[in-house]
């Protein structure tokens, strides 16, 4: 018993970490997660990506927050006490920052919703938040019972088809969201297992049960559309159904995952409760 109260003692003593008063993030994944864990006026800058819409879940969160374009010079003019980078951020940058003594925190991209969700508890202890971080996995974590089939659903055949042809097989985030909402990734059947480029040719000898391609602007045509815009596609609908699965919904993890869980349940039932 003296023990415990030597050590409760100690705790009790222990300076508290200050919350970090102008953090920047130099990731659009990153971007997500803190917005919705930290106070406004915590957050110095987002990355370039924040404000385009087609790129991020959280333009209108962020429409109005300032952005960086990653240079060292830059992110320092922003007076931070904390900066989120990734393994995708300008390795100069990172040693600038460390050179001048900056606090950075250095992230993965999360393979796994279990990783995801670890960097969700990380980031929310980070920016002094724990218990938003808390609520932001709670919500997830419901978001995918909610987004689970029935214990006897037969599992649907699909395949990820992005601009470009760009797609994933099962040994990624997405790969596992596509698993848990009851599809089966059968990338692997043309050759893929983690990310790569997917055929047109491929698909339609072979057509999948769902095809979760890309969402196509009809009022900004681009070029990296070009093969979701491809009329052969339209030849295997009666065999293949089509869903749409936006493109910012791909690589992200945290709060993203809600909406990713959504949209891919909302496909599943669209094709099992189909007439």
């Amino acid at each position: 018993m003296k023990t415990y109260l030597i050590i409760a003692a100690l705790l009790m003593a222990a300076p508290v970490q200050a919350a970090p008063r102008r953090i920047v993030s130099l990731n659009p994944c990153l971007d997500t997660t803190l917005v919705q864990l930290a106070d406004r006026d915590q957050i110095g800058a987002l990355s370039h990506w924040a404000h385009d819409p087609t790129e991020t879940t959280i333009y209108d969160m962020a429409k109005d927050l300032p952005i960086t374009s990653e240079t060292a010079e830059e992110v320092i003019l922003f007076e931070p006490d904390l900066v989120l980078t990734s393994r995708h951020s300008s390795l100069a940058t990172r040693n600038a920052l460390a050179r001048v003594r900056i606090q950075t925190e250095l992230f993965s991209e999360p393979q796994t919703v279990v990783e995801s969700i670890e960097q969700v508890r990380r980031i929310a202890h980070l920016v002094g938040h724990d218990d938003r971080g808390e609520a932001m996995v709670a919500r997830i974590e419901q978001a995918l019972a909610d987004a689970a089939p029935p214990p006897d659903a037969r599992p649907i055949s699909a395949i990820i088809f992005q601009r470009f042809g760009f797609s994933t097989g099962a040994r990624s985030l997405v790969g596992e969201m596509i698993t848990r909402t009851g599809f089966v990734n059968v990338a692997a059947r043309y050759g893929l297992k983690s990310w790569g480029y997917l055929s047109l040719e491929s698909i339609i000898a072979d057509p999948p049960e769902a095809l979760l391609a890309g969402a196509i602007d009809p009022n900004r045509p681009l070029w990296s559309d070009r093969m979701l815009r491809h009329p052969a596609l339209a030849v295997v609908g009666p065999r293949m159904r089509r869903i749409t699965f936006p493109d910012v919904l791909l690589s992200c993890g945290g709060p993203v995952l809600i909406q990713a869980a959504q949209v891919l349940s909302a496909g599943r039932r669209s094709i099992t409760e189909a007439p």
